[in-house]
């Protein structure tokens, strides 16, 4: 077996990538390659003729591996990295006990190392864009900008814009003066693309939701807002409102194509036919609705309507291909085995949405998503001479069903190398690590994280008491 040249490849370029197949929209294509340049793909199409377009460029070959755009995670949150496993087990709306006391812990080290441990986790499960919600952390945002650069990751950053308290309507004009400023700040930025966000509708003032809505329009950008996640969500804006959060946001003018709305789980016919009619963009989050959620988002029933939706991980697990299987089979126990549905996106769905479709949701759409001239050079090394992927009849499907992370040989973000065999290039992975599980310590240990189920151990400890006695 050839193995492939990872110091071929970490070239600075410009290269001529040869892979066995390449992932074009249309699907998998054998004896094409790409031509990688200035962070981008200059050239795409058979190798035969990229070769004689390009006679002084010797030709980087990869028998048995696939060239796909690298996925796209469409809802993250990178400083809640130290506590992932807090949410093993707890009931809906845990970001009140759990995210907001755990990120309140966090000074400037232990918010850049949380941010840069989870864009490693990221990259290794073949991210190469995540969507950051914002942090709570009582640091400059710039901080996490900075560890995913640092990380060699393609970061949509989010500006929390939050100024309501329930109390009152009052504004206060520094949130949207800091807005403009954070749009501002990136220009020109090869890897972050500065995004605003609002935790959740009630959060922020009609003012604001309405404000934000215009300033990121204008700008190209979008806005990220938790919508219709937890029922208890929806009742208080019933209760407050008379309309449900997705109808309130449309009463003060906040759809449309700049709204990224995360999650979007409970929804009506009638809120996803505003989705449609608006151009509005949704993160489909299915392990985050297994693991602490009300429901499944009808993500099937989106793809048919034209809503336009992304795939993402909410800071559940970085897998690429285990987020699109989480997607697929979300919705046939959903949805699929109740209607009689077999097919459920017949695959290629979702890895669209995790790739294509994500980057559209996440206002990329014209910069990453796909393998094609003029896009960034963001793309994977898929290794598909394995017992998993070798003997195959549909490689999409496949990808979906029976993909993971270890068939990964490297990671490509805007043409550089940034992985190999799940290892950061130019930079020490394991010492970031145990860094981080020091200071993860430190932050749980200090922050008021309240948890209403207790560890697995503790569980089954407490079942085995609880069964003793019943016997006895």
């Amino acid at each position: 077996m050839n193995r492939p040249d990872r110091d071929a490849l970490a070239h600075p370029g410009p290269l001529l990538v040869v892979p066995g197949s390449v992932l074009l929209p249309e699907g998998p294509v054998d004896g094409w390659a790409v031509v990688v340049d200035d962070g981008r793909f200059t050239a795409v199409g058979p190798a035969d003729e990229l070769a004689r377009t390009h006679p002084r460029l010797d030709a980087v070959r990869l028998p048995g591996h696939l060239l796909m755009p690298g996925f796209v995670d469409t809802h993250h949150h990178l400083t809640q990295s130290f506590g992932a496993a807090l949410a093993f087990g707890e009931p809906s709306e845990i970001f009140r006990r759990v995210w907001v006391p755990l990120e309140g812990a966090l000074d400037e080290e232990s918010a850049y190392t949380a941010a840069k441990l989870a864009a490693l986790e990221a990259l290794r499960g073949g991210f190469t864009t995540v969507a950051d919600a914002g942090t709570r952390a009582a640091v400059d945002v710039d901080v996490v900008a900075s560890a995913a650069r640092d990380a060699g990751i393609r970061c949509v950053l989010g500006l929390i814009c939050n100024d309501a308290d329930g109390t009152d309507g009052s504004v206060d004009p520094a949130v949207l003066e800091d807005a403009e400023k954070h749009l501002a700040r990136y220009t020109g930025d090869p890897l972050v693309h500065p995004s605003l966000a609002v935790s959740i509708p009630e959060a922020a003032t009609e003012h604001t939701l309405h404000a934000t809505a215009r300033l990121a329009a204008e700008a190209g950008a979008v806005v990220q807002i938790h919508v219709n996640e937890h029922l208890a969500g929806v009742e208080r804006s019933l209760v407050r409102h008379g309309l449900r959060p997705l109808e309130y946001l449309h009463r003060v003018g906040a759809l449309g194509p700049q709204l990224l709305a995360a999650h979007a789980t409970l929804l009506t016919p009638r809120e996803l036919t505003l989705l449609a009619d608006t151009g509005t963009a949704v993160s489909y989050n299915p392990v985050a609705s297994a693991w602490k959620g009300n429901a499944v988002a009808p993500a099937t029933a989106m793809a048919e309507r034209g809503v336009r939706f992304g795939i993402g991980t909410d800071g559940t697990r970085g897998d690429g291909f285990r987020l699109a299987d989480a997607a697929e089979f979300a919705q046939r126990l959903a949805y699929g085995l109740a209607t009689g549905d077999s097919s459920c996106g017949a695959g290629w769905t979702w890895l669209e949405r995790g790739t294509r479709g994500g980057a559209d949701a996440v206002g990329l759409g014209a910069v990453t998503g796909t393998v094609e001239p003029g896009k960034a050079a963001d793309f994977l090394l898929v290794d598909v001479d394995t017992p998993e992927l070798a003997l195959t009849w549909d490689l999409p499907w496949e990808l979906v069903r029976r993909g993971n992370r270890d068939q990964i040989t490297a990671v490509f973000v805007a043409g550089r190398l940034r992985m190999w065999h799940g290892r950061p290039i130019g930079w020490d992975g394991p010492a970031l690590v145990e860094r981080a599980a020091e200071l993860a310590r430190a932050a749980v240990a200090a922050a008021d994280v309240t948890r209403v189920h207790p560890t697995s151990t503790q569980a089954r400890a407490l079942s085995g008491a609880r069964n003793g006695s019943a016997r006895r």
